[in-house]
């Protein structure tokens, strides 16, 4: 499990309206073809440095893949880039204020300190 390859994701779909919206419609597509093409590119490096040893494991792979936050959260990605993605994806989907960020809290609700390691 990497949890530095899960926050990259998160980071780097989060950061591309068009990645963000094709992971809503079509996540388990937008995992395959982000882990081909961005998961060894170096970031804020030129595209020709890449790395060659980074993959998903299954379960990574499937979690983001169902977009199962409390999974992720559980296997240590950073909360702050699983909630801010998941809004951008999934906010206009509540009616009322704070719909989705109240869903968030309610699904992970179960976790008691200490929290799992976020440390990369």
């Amino acid at each position: 499990m990497s949890k530095y390859l899960l926050n990259k994701f998160l980071f780097t779909v989060d950061r591309d309206a068009d990645l963000v919206e094709r992971y809503r419609e079509q996540p388990r597509e937008t995992v395959t073809r982000w882990e081909a093409e961005y998961a060894n590119r170096l970031l804020n490096c030129v595209d020709d440095e890449r790395s060659t040893w980074l993959a998903f494991d299954d379960a990574e792979r499937e979690a983001l893949a169902t977009h199962d936050y409390p999974t992720l959260f559980a296997m240590g990605a950073h909360p702050f880039l699983t909630l801010t993605l998941f809004i951008a994806m999934f906010e206009r989907d509540h009616a009322e204020p704070l719909g989705f960020q109240l869903e968030y809290a309610q699904r992970l609700s179960h976790h008691r300190l200490p929290y799992p390691d976020i440390a990369t």
